[in-house]
């Protein structure tokens, strides 16, 4: 029994991902007629198209020897050219969320040429039969780079300084000083930039941008020049032929915008000047470096702290649809809406509203119980609005009994455990533990113990929630609140414990990320999959040996109780302890046992034979022998009415 739970929750673990990321957004890609029309524009930049000769700046006078040498080493591009250039790649993703009350009519991804970039007679020196690599994100997004490796001329508060210019990054819900969505420039002119220093030579290849993260305002950068340098003094400026090149910005605040470099630049700071910006808005800009460190042996620190794995694994994404949907240039909603334009993040049935208004009629166990809550008639209907693959994952929860799950995410480092709806109306964000708070913070703090960057005191947050002070767990509710999460309806309608468990700051890691993100989260999978086996287990059965199905296993001073399964078999996640439990089934007389719960590895075995009551061994029977048992109450009610009518 312990390992069909562990294997319960294997599958679990794997397929929820799936289900609750990938499934949505890959349906919609494949249903989308344009789609494959995307492909054909997508494709010919990647792999096609020939890689110029990486581009070093002069070095000012003075240098050290070590990097006269790599600079030496560089290949340097031919005095003819060869080829023309086109225009740098401009890419755009279009918007995720579908109008309220219509269906999605996404269309993914596109591809752009900056025209207005490049002239037409514009040549560049390139490589002869050398097919373009993409380098990866330098880690502005995954806080690889410091803050400290952030710099701009000016900011409107330390709250919009640069250490607030990454991609993707979010503001609070009441923006203020330390928590805002953007590096903002203090004066709306074009001498402001914002710049990166990556510690060591890097070859330069494109930049991301984004505006300003707001419910508010509206600030993104439209146009911007891109400036390299060896020693943040002397910068040489990208150019367009003879000119200064100037890249096609932001359209709106949240798509980001890839713009390649037309030829590779080697330098160690890499610094973006904003040219125009929203009439309305200021300059206020999201960013993403692409850029590939050169090798330097002689660097200690560096080699040191490069992330290896020696798991023989496929780390790699495994389709091109995959690649540009797990790749930094997706926004935060793409693979949580459908098709049809449902988020399933929270469209399985609210059956909190259902429990609390029960406790407050007091109905509660008697008209409803407090587990296994029944899904609402309208729920099932098919005109609700009820994503298929929701309809999927609560077909599949109901056939096997899951015992524990988690759902793996990413734009933050934390595992948040149920309630995640808060019962105070209109409040959106009140802590609202379950009766087995004390059981779901011990599964959280399993993961986020474990894992490589959760409970480091010191790592930067991702945005603007720090989770140190709960050992990187919190209470979803006390984040969020958020109606008919998966973790919650896990919780009432099921006998699965469900976490959803935050596994980086980056929502879409690039592929390069893959085998860092793996040592991140290894051994907090294994961890958590064992807590499978913390509590008790066993069978309850009646005198003949035969599993009773459905039986209620209650413990004392836990207002949840579960349900054995089709043989009569059960789980049932505790906290080590001494705890009274009752097993308790229609037509049977209830059993309660002492049943210790120990430190060590392994569900206690706490198994219950129940009896059947006089009333139900009366019914046996009489049912055997073709006769109905008799109502004593209806027959005394007959007796009565007998001797009224004889008085009368």
């Amino acid at each position: 029994m312990a390992r069909r739970g562990a294997a319960a929750l294997a599958l679990a673990l794997a397929l929820l991902a799936v289900a609750l990321a990938g499934a949505a957004a890959q349906g919609a890609a494949v249903e989308d007629p344009d789609y494959y029309v995307q492909e054909i524009w997508s494709r010919e930049p990647y792999y096609a198209r020939l890689e110029p000769e990486p581009f070093s700046p002069p070095l000012p006078a003075g240098p050290g020897e070590e990097e006269r040498k790599l600079r030496a080493s560089e290949p340097r591009a031919p005095k003819k050219a060869t080829k023309p250039k086109k225009a740098p790649k401009r890419e755009k993703l279009a918007p995720e969320t579908p109008p309220p009350g219509k269906k999605s009519n996404r269309k993914g991804m596109k591809t752009k040429s900056s025209e207005k970039a490049a002239g037409d007679d514009h040549r560049v020196p390139v490589a002869r039969d050398t097919v373009r690599e993409g380098c990866p994100p330098l880690g502005l997004e995954t806080l690889k780079i410091t803050d400290f490796q952030l710099h701009a001329s000016t900011s409107k508060r330390y709250g919009l300084g640069a250490h607030r210019g990454r991609l993707n990054i979010q503001a609070g819900i009441n923006e203020n000083d330390f928590y805002d969505g953007a590096w903002c420039a203090g004066r709306n002119d074009l001498h402001q930039w914002i710049e990166v220093d990556a510690r060591r030579l890097t070859k330069f290849t494109g930049v991301i941008t984004q505006g300003r993260n707001s419910l508010w305002l509206s600030d993104w950068v439209t146009s911007y020049k891109v400036m390299v340098s060896n020693d943040s003094h002397t910068w040489v400026t990208v150019k367009n032929g003879s000119g200064d090149m100037i890249f096609e910005g932001n359209s709106e605040k949240e798509i980001p915008v890839l713009n390649e470099l037309p030829v590779p630049m080697v330098a160690r700071y890499i610094r973006i000047n904003p040219r125009s910006w929203f009439d309305n808005g200021s300059i206020c800009m999201r960013m993403e470096i692409l850029g590939c460190p050169l090798p330097d042996p002689n660097n200690y620190y560096h080699r040191r702290n490069e992330m290896t794995t020696t798991d023989d694994l496929d780390f790699k994404h495994h389709s091109y649809k995959e690649m540009r949907q797990g790749s930094e240039l997706g926004g935060w909603s793409l693979g949580r809406w459908t098709h049809d334009g449902i988020d399933i993040n929270n469209n399985f049935p609210d059956l909190n509203t259902l429990l609390w208004g029960a406790e407050d009629r007091q109905n509660i166990p008697r008209k409803v119980p407090n587990h296994y809550i029944a899904i609402p008639e309208w729920f099932l209907s098919e005109n609700a609005t009820v994503a298929v693959e929701t309809r999927a994952v609560i077909a599949w929860m109901e056939k096997i009994p899951f015992v524990l799950g988690g759902n793996l995410q990413g734009g933050e480092l934390v595992v948040a455990y149920p309630y995640d709806m808060a019962r105070s109306t209109w409040q959106m964000q009140e802590h609202t533990p379950t009766p087995d708070d004390h059981v779901f913070r011990w599964l959280a703090y399993a993961y986020a113990s474990t894992h490589r960057l959760m409970t480091d005191a010191r790592r930067r947050v991702c945005h603007t929630e720090d989770f140190q002070k709960e050992d990187g767990t919190v209470n979803g509710a006390s984040w969020h609140t958020v109606a008919g999460s998966l973790n919650d309806f896990s919780y009432l309608h099921t006998n699965c414990f469900e976490l959803s468990i935050y596994v980086g700051c980056d929502k879409y890691p690039h592929e390069s990320e893959l085998p860092e993100e793996w040592e991140n989260n290894r051994e907090s999978l294994i961890v958590f999959m064992e807590q499978v086996h913390r509590g008790i287990k066993g069978l309850v059965r009646d005198l003949h040996g035969k599993g009773i199905p459905n039986a209620v296993i209650s413990v004392e001073g836990v207002n949840h109780d579960i349900r054995t399964a089709s043989d009569g078999d059960y789980w049932r996640l505790l906290n080590p302890g001494e705890y009274m439990v009752t097993a308790k089934a229609e037509g049977f007389t209830s059993s309660t046992k002492n049943c210790i719960v120990g430190y060590d590895m392994g569900a206690t075995q706490c198994d219950f034979t129940l009896s059947k009551t006089n009333l139900a061994r009366i019914r046996e029977i009489m049912e055997k022998f073709g006769k109905q048992p008799v109502s004593l109450p209806a027959r005394r009610l007959k007796l009565r009415g007998r001797k009224r009518r004889q008085r009368g």
